[in-house]
């Protein structure tokens, strides 16, 4: 499933408002996985549920990957220093990353110990009623963690924040995975309780691969979507005074957008005229999108 796009309505957001409901949300998020983690795992080892227990260290990844937001959130809201002209935003790409590699990471270890017990099916112990309630109240928990953290990460606009959302919600699916298997195993088929083990693995590698290779694109600086450079495109040859461009390059910073363009002006024009429609179509960019900067080239063409 892809990631929902961010809305284009509210560009303009104050990053110290951004930081705090990055954080507020963030929070809230490592104490529901706190509770979780512990319960899963407490009742996991309990009922004899391999599927509750590989729930509960997905939880606990996500509690990591929870630490790993706070700490990029509070660098990359850093101002441009002198070894930083562009700011810090990439902290949210490398974070991205660390996620993605906190998932792969969870996923192989599911796997591993799904396949192990598939193996030797003689091992696999009778599980418990305690842990299907423990499965429906973490499904619950899971999937109102999620709206509510996709919410903020909208309203925000951080990019960062939507992939730790669908991190709680591949939660909310592999909780919904181990609570059918927990239900098939109580039924009769003991074989479906490392089953259920095995799919949620397999979601989350699914998962943590997206994130990894996502993260890796933006860090080797992907232009902007297609969408957007079609708009910053028709924004600037929209601007007054502006007659066409060429060599139109983007590349993502953060949630931030880095434009280059040449900007093609009439030729009898001086020179303080062509800098001032260089600037309205920078403003016009800005002012519509979440760019950081517009780099602008001006060039003279004959006009008819």
């Amino acid at each position: 499933m892809p990631l929902p796009a961010l809305p284009d309505d509210d560009p303009e957001i104050d990053p110290s408002a951004r930081q705090a409901a990055a954080q507020r949300s963030t929070w809230v998020s490592v104490g529901v996985n706190l509770l979780l983690s512990a319960g899963q795992l407490a009742a996991g080892l309990v009922a004899h549920s391999q599927a509750l227990v590989a729930d509960a260290l997905h939880s606990l990844s996500d509690l990591l990957s929870d630490f790993v937001v706070l700490i990029a959130n509070r660098h990359s809201g850093k101002a441009a220093d002198e070894d930083h002209h562009y700011g810090h935003h990439r902290y949210e790409n490398a974070a991205s990353l660390v996620i993605g590699a906190l998932l792969l990471g969870v996923a192989a270890g599911m796997l591993w110990a799904g396949v192990n017990k598939l193996a030797a099916p003689h091992t696999i112990a009778t599980v418990q009623p305690l842990a299907l309630w423990v499965a429906g109240i973490a499904l619950l928990a899971k999937e109102g963690l999620f709206r509510y953290m996709l919410a903020v990460a909208k309203r925000v606009r951080s990019s960062l924040l939507v992939a730790n959302a669908w991190h709680a919600r591949s939660d909310a699916a592999s909780s919904l995975v181990v609570l059918a298997g927990i239900g098939g195993s109580l039924l009769g088929y003991p074989v479906l309780d490392p089953i259920a083990a095995l799919i949620v693995g397999l979601m989350i590698l699914r998962m943590g691969w997206r994130f990894t290779w996502d993260a890796l694109h933006d860090l080797m600086d992907r232009s902007a979507s297609e969408e957007d450079n079609r708009r910053i495109d028709a924004i600037i040859r929209a601007t007054p005074g502006v007659h066409g461009l060429h060599d139109l390059r983007t590349r993502r910073v953060g949630d931030m957008i880095l434009v280059d363009v040449h900007i093609e002006v009439a030729d009898t024009l001086n020179v303080r005229t062509g800098h001032d429609i260089a600037l309205a179509a920078r403003k016009a960019v800005m002012d519509a999108l979440p760019v950081l900067n517009v780099m602008t080239h001006v060039d003279p063409v004959k006009v008819p």
